[in-house]
């Protein structure tokens, strides 16, 4: 790892906006997919590991609760590792991971293996992707970067609608071992996909920045002066109460019909129609974002989605029939898609471009947490009542909380006011760029010179990649 160029993101490259940009989002789009819907797409086997180890529903779910933890809970371990050695090389060693953990999975003699291998070292692998992933977009889309997180975020349904059904044929056809072997051999492809992410290349600069350059080197791992931003503690907070909630309906949706005394396919068949609205619901939600009156108030248009999304959870706990349970998530998948579209961009938002990769790990575990005690919870409730309808409400009331911290914290306690540099080193570089708008006109003349003759030599590599035979693919 120490021949890679280190891709830190310097505040001096221009986010190039298309170009290999798409590349990096084709990429994000696969990733996404398989990190979210990769948890869930592995219960298809349960019944089969039930069966063959003879445990229980509750101890083969254990298995998508690990992958979920490990995904959110690793955040942390994420960011120390991209501001260590680059999100190419994370990327390419969690592809390992996340391929190595379903293929030895495939030959595991108890469940406990299972977890420790399909479980933790898979999850760990999908968090090793995940993160550096959304890094890499947010550096490559600047303008375009509502419409690319909407785009990358669709990722997660259309993955969900296709790993599903595939996962039910390679159990019939091959047992529940033949099929991780064949998952395992699929998440390969994250390898692919961080060999995409190329690190940009950094303008030339003088020999004052150069220096400035050197004392940035000696950068925090794990970067914890985003505490001091009030917006970052805000969306922290908000995001923790709507994860708390966020998950609980999609989950509980299909016993809900079941009790009503639906058939299993027609039950299942309600993720179906939540899935599919999902996956027009988050580009179309980027595209919106991306509006040049909606972008600088994207936190408002978060909070809306979230408490859409509430107050959808609210009227579907009145349910009492199969339309009931149709029309819920029909606008559940269009609230959920807006939230799922509009979350990482929001937080990209807040901290910029070079806080990033410190802030998502920390939000991460914040959410890791409220993802461990959510679901679970709302077992719980339906245990002691035996109604769905206290479910969904409690859900609701979480995320139309989350949405009101959110909006009432970033209106009344974020202060409007202009944007000063927000580090030294960013102060020393607008200094350089002031001395150098004072020129003489007789300086400006031949730097004007210089400049139209070193255009003609070759073209602008502003936002450009870096091609040398170290970090190609």
């Amino acid at each position: 790892m120490g021949a890679v160029v280190p891709d830190d993101g310097p505040s001096g490259v221009k986010a190039p906006d298309g170009g290999w940009g798409w590349a990096v989002l084709f990429g994000c789009f696969i990733i996404t997919g398989f990190s979210y819907a990769f948890p869930k797409a592995v219960s298809v086997f349960f019944k089969e590991l039930i069966r063959e180890f003879g445990v229980g529903y509750s101890d083969t779910a254990w298995i998508s609760s690990i992958l979920l933890a490990m995904l959110y809970g690793t955040g942390p371990l994420c960011s120390v590792c991209v501001n260590r050695f680059g999100c190419r090389p994370v990327m390419l060693v969690g592809g390992l991971f996340a391929s190595v953990g379903m293929v030895i999975a495939s030959f595991c003699t108890s469940i406990v293996q299972i977890y420790l291998t399909a479980g933790v070292i898979t999850g760990l692998g999908l968090a090793l992707n995940f993160q550096p992933s959304l890094i890499m977009l947010n550096r490559y889309f600047d303008k375009r970067r509502p419409l690319a997180n909407g785009l990358s975020a669709a990722g997660s349904p259309v993955f969900l609608c296709a790993l599903s059904p595939l996962g039910q044929i390679l159990q019939h056809e091959y047992g529940w071992r033949g099929g991780f072997l064949i998952l395992g051999g699929m998440l390969l492809n994250c390898c692919v996909c961080g060999a995409l992410m190329r690190p940009l290349e950094p303008p030339k600069k003088s020999d004052a920045t150069k220096e400035l350059d050197e004392k940035k080197v000696k950068k925090k791992l794990l970067d914890f002066s985003v505490f001091k931003d009030s917006g970052f503690v805000i969306y922290t907070l908000a995001a923790s109460i709507m994860v708390l909630g966020l998950f609980v309906p999609p989950v509980f949706v299909v016993s809900y019909a079941k009790d009503l005394g639906y058939q299993d396919t027609k039950a299942a068949f309600l993720l179906t129609i939540l899935g599919f609205i999902d996956i027009f619901a988050r580009p179309i939600c980027g595209v919106v974002a991306g509006l040049k009156w909606v972008r600088p108030r994207c936190v408002y248009l978060f909070s809306f989605a979230m408490i859409f999304n509430g107050f959808t959870d609210l009227m579907g706990s009145m349910s009492v029939d199969y339309s009931g349970l149709v029309v819920f998530c029909i606008f559940f998948g269009i609230s959920y898609g807006m939230v799922g579209a509009l979350q990482f961009e929001v937080l990209m938002a807040i901290v910029g471009t070079q806080k990033f990769s410190s802030a998502i790990g920390l939000v991460l575990l914040a959410e890791a947490m409220a993802v461990l005690i959510g679901p679970p919870s709302a077992g719980k409730l339906l245990d002691a009542t035996g109604r769905y309808m206290f479910v969904f409400i409690i859900a609701g009331i979480e995320v139309t909380t989350s949405a009101l911290v959110l909006a009432l914290g970033n209106f009344f306690c974020i202060k409007k006011k202009s944007e000063p540099p927000h580090t030294k080193e960013e102060a020393a570089e607008r200094e350089e760029l002031n001395k150098s708008e004072d020129k003489t006109p007789e300086d400006a003349k031949v730097d004007s010179i210089e400049v139209e003759q070193f255009l003609k030599d070759e073209p602008e590599k502003n936002g450009e990649v870096v091609t040398n035979p170290e970090t190609c693919v």
